[in-house]
């Protein structure tokens, strides 16, 4: 079985939590490695600042939507932590502050992911 195939069929077996864990994952893996750089490289960790920026802008937008079933409060939680994120960016890219807290930020929401599936399961 080929890669794509392969990633297909697992991208159709996930839960829709299981695909917001996954893309956490992988953006947080870009955090970790931007980390790493030297601040004034900017051109490398420009693209992981810049993808967790419009992670969290996407899951705000859905956020906002009247048809999302998350109840209220997680919603404004969520939308409240995309508005950080996006203010806490344009600090890190200013070199104003670490890239550490939008790592940690994006932990904790994998942590609570993989509960949520547990508990589902």
């Amino acid at each position: 079985m080929s890669l794509q195939a392969y990633q297909q069929a697992a991208t159709r077996a996930e839960s829709p939590r299981d695909t917001e864990y996954r893309l956490f994952a992988q953006v947080t893996r870009a955090l970790i490695e931007a980390s790493k750089l030297d601040p004034l490289d900017f051109g490398g960790r420009a693209d992981a600042l810049d993808w967790n920026r419009r992670v969290w802008t996407a899951f705000a937008a859905d956020c906002g939507s009247p048809d999302n079933g998350l109840p209220k409060p997680l919603r404004a939680s969520i939308i409240s932590l995309s508005l950080w994120v996006g203010r806490h960016t344009s600090l890190v890219i200013r070199r104003e502050e670490e890239i550490e807290p939008l790592i940690e930020i994006n932990r904790m929401i994998m942590q609570g992911l993989a509960a949520g599936a547990q508990a589902a399961a």
